[in-house]
């Protein structure tokens, strides 16, 4: 079964069931410096293996950039 969900502003089919975490491999997105927000909440690392994503939901995806 598929989900659909907006990842970035671009809408994205997804197997699910799914999580953060896997979402983040699937993505091949660095665990360190990578930020998710889901429906607008930041999602603490911590909480990446346990937060599924829905049908519907709306994802945006940041990194730090070091710079000086």
């Amino acid at each position: 079964m598929t989900i659909s969900v907006t990842i970035n502003q671009q809408v994205q089919q997804l197997a699910q069931p799914i999580t953060i975490a896997e979402l983040q491999q699937q993505l091949q997105l660095p665990t360190v410096g990578s930020v998710f927000a889901l429906n607008d909440g930041i999602i603490p690392q911590g909480l990446w293996e346990q937060t599924r994503v829905n049908d519907g939901d709306t994802i945006a995806v940041f990194q730090a950039i070091a710079g000086g």
